[in-house]
């Protein structure tokens, strides 16, 4: 299934995340695209919020120099950045595998660099772009019957 939604502000794109992260269930890997500021982290915000991690809005950051960053929530939570990393194996050594079971979502930031590494997984692919200096585009492929907007 696809999905596609124009967000008009950071605030609407942090909304919708939240939207998304609340029909989660546990073991879903979601791979973010888009350009510098098209709104992945603002996007991420939302879904821990959604996830039920408590302070969302002020304590999630992107990893882009930790690599990773857990979030407590009603399933853990693990936002990966791998805009940094040089190889797939670098992917591999922060432990991506070890992040993916039925309890977790794992966010990945800059999963073009790792998609190879994604190919196993059946992964949800979230796409975002900009349309103007405020509004971006949303689109989600492979996203589970279960996500309803």
């Amino acid at each position: 299934m696809t999905i596609d939604v124009t967000t008009n502000s950071a605030n609407e794109t942090v909304k919708f995340g939240q939207k998304f992260g609340l029909q989660l269930k546990g073991g879903e890997v979601i791979a973010l695209y888009g350009n510098l500021g098209s709104g992945k982290t603002h996007l991420i915000k939302g879904i821990v919020a959604g996830l039920g991690a408590e302070d969302a809005a002020n304590e999630v950051t992107s990893p882009t120099f930790v690599l990773v960053n857990e979030y407590s929530g009603r399933l853990e939570i693990y936002h990966l950045d791998a805009y940094r990393l040089d190889s797939i194996a670098q992917f591999e050594q922060i432990g991506f595998d070890d992040y993916c079971h039925p309890g977790s979502v794992v966010l990945i930031e800059w999963a073009d660099k790792v998609e190879s590494a994604l190919a196993g997984t059946n992964y949800i692919k979230i796409e975002l772009s900009h349309l103007s200096p405020t509004a971006r585009r949303i689109r989600i492929t492979n996203a589970p019957d279960y996500i309803r907007f």
